[in-house]
């Protein structure tokens, strides 16, 4: 216990600053959710497929800039929420934020079946409401 404790007093300034990085996370995330599903396509989940989006008709170059960044800040979010589970933070909101902005296969499978939750999609449906969008289908 007493290792622990020397860590955490000589550290203090680390964990001060994760804590301000954790609420910053939190308020941003809390800010943005009802701006970002009002973004969604009503009809977004209904293809078995993803369609392809905008920014992949860019020029290839600002493509790879957009996805390098884009997956480098789900991975950092990541990483970051596994480690809020064990510090203080919103550990699973940071790892889910994450998960939904990298890349791997599976990705618009495993957000479907997420969505197709109903206690989720009547969430969602709510926020929709409130930015007087269409609910999703």
């Amino acid at each position: 216990m007493k290792p622990l404790l020397d860590f955490l007093t000589e550290h203090q300034h680390l964990l001060v600053w994760m804590g301000i990085g954790s609420a910053a996370v939190f308020v941003i995330s809390l800010l943005s959710l009802p701006w970002l599903v009002a973004q969604i396509p009503d009809d977004y989940f209904v293809p078995k497929k993803r369609r392809p989006t905008q920014w992949k008709a860019q020029h290839p170059l600002i493509r790879l800039v957009i996805l390098i960044s884009k997956n480098f800040l789900g991975y950092l979010l990541l990483l970051g929420g596994i480690l809020m589970l064990f510090l203080p933070g919103q550990g699973l909101l940071t790892m889910i934020t994450g998960l939904l902005l990298i890349d791997y296969p599976g990705k618009f499978r495993l957000e479907r079946k997420i969505v197709n939750t109903p206690a989720v999609l009547k969430s969602l449906n709510w926020l929709r409401a409130k930015a007087k969008k269409p609910p999703l289908i």
